[in-house]
C-alpha cells in the first residue's frame, strides 16, 4: 500500500513504514547512550501493548502502557511530558497502521481515526493527567475494536445479529424487523439470543446504545440531549435513569469524571468459542 504522510496541527501523522524508520533510529541513539537492554523492553512493551490492544485486554494493556511511561520518564526526565505526548501520537499512528494493513479500516477511516485520536490527545492532554489520558485511549482504542471485531458464540445466527446491533446501533432497531432481516421469527430469535448471551435482545440493544454513548459524552461536545435523541430514547429523563443503571453515574456526572471505569458488557463464560 502506498505510503501515506499526513501534516494536521503541526503533527506528522505516518501510517506507513515510516514508523518502522522512525523506531530503528530511536534503537539506535538508545544504543549510543548505552541502555540498549532498556530500548529492547520498550519495543517489546510496545509489541506486548498492541497485542492486548487486539485482544481486548484493557488491563493488560494499561499495565503495559504504564510501564512504557516509565521508560520513558527515565529517558529524558526533564521533557517527560512532551515525550510521553508525542509518543502517544506515534502510538496512535501504529494501531491505525495495522488497522488499515488488517483491514478492520478503509484508508479514509484510517485518517478519520488517527485525527480523532490526535485531537483527543492534543486538547485533553496536560502534564496532570498522563495517567488518565493514557487509561482513556486504551478505552478508544478498545472501543473501536470492539464494534469492528466479528463475535465468536457458537450461535452463527446470534453472531450475525450482534454484529448487525454494532453496525447499526444508532440506528432504530425493532426486534421484529430484526428477525425478518434474517428470516426467522421473533419468538426463535429471542429464545437462541438469550440462551447464548445470558440477555434478551431488547436489552443487549440497550447495552450497546449505553456503551456508545459513554463515548460520545467523553470525545463530543454534542448536548446530552440531543445524545439521547440520537439513540432513540423517549426523553432525556429515561434516558438518564437507564444510563446510571449501566454505569452508576448520570451522563452529566461521566462526561465529567474522567477518572470512572467505562462500562462495558462481556458475554457470560461457556458460550464464546
Amino acid at each position: 500500500m502506498r505510503s501515506h504522510i499526513y501534516r494536521m496541527s503541526g503533527v506528522i501523522l505516518m501510517t506507513s513504514k515510516n514508523i518502522e524508520t522512525s523506531n530503528l533510529d530511536l534503537i539506535r541513539v538508545i544504543e549510543k547512550e548505552g541502555n540498549t537492554e532498556q530500548a529492547k523492553l520498550f519495543f517489546h512493551l510496545e509489541k506486548e501493548f498492541l497485542t492486548q490492544i487486539f485482544n481486548l485486554e484493557k488491563d493488560g494493556a494499561r499495565s503495559s502502557l504504564k510501564e512504557i511511561r516509565g521508560i520513558l520518564y527515565e529517558y529524558k526526565p526533564r521533557h517527560s511530558y512532551e515525550i510521553v505526548k508525542y509518543y502517544f501520537i506515534i502510538l496512535s499512528s501504529i494501531i491505525t497502521r495495522r488497522l488499515q494493513k488488517e483491514s478492520i479500516f478503509t484508508e479514509g477511516n484510517a485518517f478519520i481515526f488517527n485525527v480523532a485520536c490526535i485531537k483527543m490527545i492534543e486538547t485533553n492532554l496536560h502534564r496532570e493527567n498522563l495517567v488518565e489520558i493514557g487509561d482513556e485511549l486504551v478505552e478508544f482504542y478498545c472501543y473501536i475494536l470492539k464494534g469492528k471485531i466479528k463475535p465468536s458464540l457458537t450461535h452463527e445466527t446470534v453472531n450475525e445479529v450482534i454484529q448487525y446491533i454494532n453496525e447499526n446501533v444508532e440506528n432504530p432497531l425493532i426486534v421484529e424487523e430484526i428477525a425478518k432481516q434474517f428470516n426467522v421469527s421473533t419468538s426463535h430469535l429471542s429464545r437462541i439470543f438469550r440462551e447464548h448471551t445470558s440477555v434478551t435482545l431488547v436489552e443487549y440493544i440497550t447495552i450497546r446504545r449505553i456503551e456508545e454513548i459513554q463515548f460520545y459524552l467523553r470525545f463530543s461536545t454534542i448536548k446530552i440531549a440531543e445524545i439521547a435523541e440520537r439513540f432513540h430514547f423517549c426523553n432525556q429523563s429515561y434516558f438518564t435513569r437507564v444510563f446510571k443503571k449501566y454505569t452508576g453515574l448520570t451522563p452529566r456526572r461521566f462526561r465529567k469524571d474522567l477518572d470512572r471505569n467505562y462500562f462495558q458488557f462481556t458475554f457470560k463464560k461457556g458460550d464464546s468459542l
